[in-house]
Formats: C-alpha cells, structure tokens, sequence
C-alpha cells in the first residue's frame, strides 16, 4: 500500500495551505469592518455564493461519510447520503427569504431570535449553533487525522494539528471574506480530482466485470435498491435532519445572509445540485470496495477512502485525492469558524455584552479569539475519533428540537418566548430519554414515544410543504402524514432508535409550541420590529464615536 514520506506530506499540506494564505491575504482588508467580517455586508453574486456553499457542504465527512454508507447499506446507501443532504441545502431556501426579509441586516438566526424573543431564546439557538459547529470542526479534523494517519508515517495526531493550523491561519485574517474566496477555488480542485479519481479506481479494481466477480460480496439487502435497513437507518433519520441542519446550522444560515437578497434562489438551488452529483459519484468509492470485498483498516470506515487510494492509485493520483480531501474539510472547517465568529460575535458579546453598542475593534478581536479557542476545542475532540457518519446523524437529531419553534416564531404572531423556549427544553430532554435509553423503550412507554414521534413526522412533512407551498397545503400534509403513518409506525419505530429520537424531538416540540401558544393572552407579535431591532453593528458603533 503506497505512502508519501513524512517530509512529502508536511510539504504538501504546507504547500496547500501557503497557496489558501496568501489568496487570504489578497482580499483582507486593511480597516475590516465586523458586518464584512461576518457575512461580507450581504454582497456575495451569484458565482462565488453557490461555489461556497456547495464547497462548505461537500466537506470530508461528505465523502467519508457517503463512502461508509455505500459499503455499510449496498447500493443505495450512497443515494440516500447524497440525495438527503442536498435537500438540506434546498429547504432552507424557502425558510431563507423569510428570514431575509424580517431582518435583511442580520448576521445569524439566533440574532433575529433576540429580537422576536429576548435573551433566552437567542442564546438557546445561539448555544445549539455553537456547539453544532465545533462538532462539525471535530469532524473534519478527524478525517485530516485519518486520512494522513493512512497516507504518511506521520501519526493521526498530526494530520489533526497540521489541518487545524493551516485552516486558522487563512481564516483568522479576514473571516467569512476568505471563507468565501477561498472554497471557490477548494470546490474546482475537488471536481477535477473527483472526475479523474473514481474512474481510475473503478477499473483498476476491474471496471464493469467487478459487479460480476464481486457479487458475492454483497448481501441481499446490500443488493437492494430499495433497501429497508438503508431507509430506515440512514435515510430516514437523513431525511428528517433536513429541516434541523437547514434551520440549525449557522454556516448555511450565513451564506444566506451574506449573498445578494435576488440571487437566494439560484444560488440554492444550483448548490443543491452540484452537492448531490458530486458526493453521490464520491459515495460510490465505498460501494466499489464493497464489492472488491476490501476490509477497512482496523474496521474504521474512516480509513476507506484513504486506504482505497493508497491501494489503488498511481502515487500523483494519491496526491490528488490528498489535495481533495484537504480541501474539502478546509472548506468546511474555515465555513465553521467564521460561523463560530459571528455567533460569539453577534449574539455574545454584541447582544449580551455591548448591549448594541459595541467596539468595532474589540468585536474582531473577539472573533478572532473565538476561531483559536475553537480550534484548541476541535482539535482536542478530534482526538476521540468518533465515527463521522454516527455524529452527523446525531447533530441533525439534536437541532430537531428547535425546528418548529423557530419556523413558528417567524410566522406566527402569537407564539411568545416561554412556548418557545419550553418546546426546545422539552423537546430536547425527550430526545436525550430516546436516543441513550434513559429508561426502557418497551410497553407504554414506547407507544406514547411512537405516537409522539408520528406527530413528529407529520410536522416534518408539513413543514416541507409549507415551505413550498404555503400554509394550507402544509397543515393537511402534516394532518394527512401523521394520520397515514400511525398503523405503520406504532410497535415498529422502537426498533430504531436514532430515527424514534429524532422524531420524538420534532414532535414534543410541536406539540409544546402549540398548547402554550392557543393559551396565550398576550398581544399579537409586530413582525415589523424585528428588522427595527436587528443592526448593522460597525454603522452603530461609528455613530457612537
């Protein structure tokens, strides 16, 4: 199995993160305001805007990640990964003019959660975001690790520092400016290798007679196009984090803050699509092994994309795939500290801290504090090597709490701070009973989880169709939904837990939302305020002097 040397490796990574350098140091700027510094003062056209999100979303654990799935689950498992998480990318878009339009100045969503709610509210999407992105930091840095742990002598720990250095030092300068910049010339670097990579694997392991000779390697479910374990394991659970990562993840919620209001829509949509080509073709690598009947190295799915090409490509094509993962997980893990920035940034110190009124100059050195102390906490976790694939199902599992509360705060005048903020905390503490099985899932107590968790899957359906389709449509596909679901999902989710928990999520805080909100007396919400409270921070500050 080939390796570079340890001098080679150091070299190249250098190298790449030299070249991410100095394209950061052409666009900083010398008095860098915090609006440009945290979504580049809503300016970002058209090219750059889709470039950047779909490179943020095809990062490492895109490919490590749709590689497990297509060796775990077969043939399907690699469409359920990348079909999935295109949509997640598509259905904040509907949510996303909504958001714009209330607060066409804002930098994250729990800084329009502030201003529809108070400080609670904000920090619990606040707090639910920043833990979310350092999760997402860890996993990128533990496919560096894994990846350089195969490739080179050099250790997993390594990989990890090298790939944590080299992101903060491009990213610390100038924030979402070199995010953006630089995942455009990241996301070309990763198509051209993809196109030149699978093909030369695919028929060095033996081109179309590998599906022949390698059948046997594959179960009868594996075989399926239609897989029941692929469904209801991954693409389920994927399906349902939909919602949670469009409306939860802060480094989707900046892009959409930062591109031009007229260009949402194509940017979106064109970003959808290239995420679900590209890590679709990627995700095939594992069906491939699959297979060739190849055994991961130490039974760790995160060694399958690097022990692939260490076996089976050319050393200069090794280099590309080196090149393509590095550039994937950069541009993801530079997507999350600048979304960690603004969080700290906007809803800590600016919020909380400054109460609206605060030093422009402080304010970027609290952002810049935030990425090193970040990194330190990414790096650190990283070192647990947890399974990719696991953790990203149970990041949009958790953000499944605040789905409906948000959407609802943001269309309905009537929902108040406490319906709110007991929905997540209930919501939230449910899951947790689910997920870990804090007490045993059988008999009663599974049947009022089931019926919740129903309910929960009506509200994921209705909330898609809502989006789309407005209110009406909405309320009688969730109504529909949950009525249709029942007979199939009561006595049947119990059996799988991460999708019984995630439901059971969405579906608390549905439920919780609404009660408390029919009994309100309060009066009705001025959604006309949001945007009188939401500020331009640096214009503020300057008027201040």
């Amino acid at each position: 199995m080939f390796q570079f040397s340890s001098t080679t490796t150091v070299l190249l990574m250098v190298l790449f993160y030299g070249i991410t350098f100095l394209l950061s140091l052409r666009i900083k700027r010398k008095n860098e305001n915090v609006d440009g510094y945290m979504v580049s003062n809503g300016s970002i056209g058209f090219g750059m805007s889709a470039a950047s999100m779909t490179a943020t979303w095809i990062w490492a654990a895109s490919f490590y990640a749709a590689a497990s799935s297509g060796y775990k689950y077969g043939v399907s498992g690699a469409l359920h990964y990348g079909f999935w998480g295109a949509l997640m990318i598509l259905f904040i878009y509907p949510f996303g003019k909504r958001f714009r339009e209330l607060a066409p100045n804002a930098h994250t969503l729990a800084e329009i959660m502030h201003a529809r709610h108070g400080t609670q509210s904000q920090l619990i999407l606040a707090g639910s975001n920043i833990v979310g992105s350092i999760i997402s930091l860890m996993v990128n840095f533990t496919a560096a690790g894994a990846l350089v742990e195969i490739l080179s002598p050099l250790s997993f720990i390594h990989g990890v520092l090298i790939t944590g250095i080299g992101v903060l030092s491009y990213t610390l300068w100038s924030g979402f400016r070199s995010s953006v910049f630089t995942d455009f010339g990241q996301l070309v670097a990763m198509i051209v290798a993809a196109v030149i990579i699978i093909p030369v694997i695919f028929y060095t392991l033996g081109g179309p007679t590998l599906f022949q000779t390698g059948m046997h390697n594959l179960t009868a479910d594996q075989l399926n196009f239609f897989s029941k374990a692929a469904f209801l394991e991954q693409g389920a659970p994927f399906f349902v984090a939909v919602l949670a990562y469009a409306i939860g993840n802060q480094t989707i919620a900046q892009r959409l803050f930062a591109v031009r209001e007229d260009l949402i829509k194509p940017s979106f949509i064109t970003a959808t699509i290239g995420y679900a080509a590209i890590v679709i073709g990627l995700g095939m690598l594992g069906l491939l092994a699959l297979f060739a009947g190849v055994q991961p190295i130490d039974g760790n799915l995160n060694n399958l994309i690097p022990q692939m090409a260490a076996t089976y490509l050319p050393p200069f094509m090794v280099v590309l795939l080196f090149i393509m993962v590095i550039g994937a997980l950069s541009s993801t893990a530079d997507s999350d500290l600048s979304a960690l920035a603004a969080l700290v940034m906007t809803d800590i110190y600016g919020k909380q801290i400054a109460k609206n009124r605060p030093d422009p100059k402080k304010m970027l050195f609290i952002g810049r504090m935030t990425m090193i102390v970040a990194t330190l906490l990414g790096i650190l976790i990283a070192t647990l090597k947890f399974d990719i694939l696991s953790m990203l199902i149970f990041v949009g599992a958790l953000w499944g709490a605040i789905v409906f509360p948000v959407i609802a705060s943001l269309y309905w005048n009537k929902v108040n701070a406490r319906a709110f903020n007991w929905a997540v905390l209930v919501a939230f503490i449910s899951f947790l009973i689910v997920r870990f099985e804090w007490v045993p899932i059988q008999g009663l107590t599974a049947y009022s989880f089931e019926l919740v968790a129903t309910l929960g899957a009506g509200v994921v359906l209705g909330l898609m169709s809502f989006g789309f389709f407005g209110k009406k449509v909405g309320l009688w596909v969730g109504i529909f939904a949950t009525l249709a679901l029942l007979p199939w999902t009561i006595g049947f989710l119990r059996d799988y837990t991460t999708l019984l928990s995630s439901l059971t999520a969405y579906g608390t805080s549905a439920l919780v939302c609404t009660l408390i909100t029919l009994f309100n007396r309060e009066d009705r919400f001025d959604f006309k305020q949001i945007n009188q409270m939401v500020i331009e921070f640096h214009q503020l500050s300057n008027k201040n002097k």
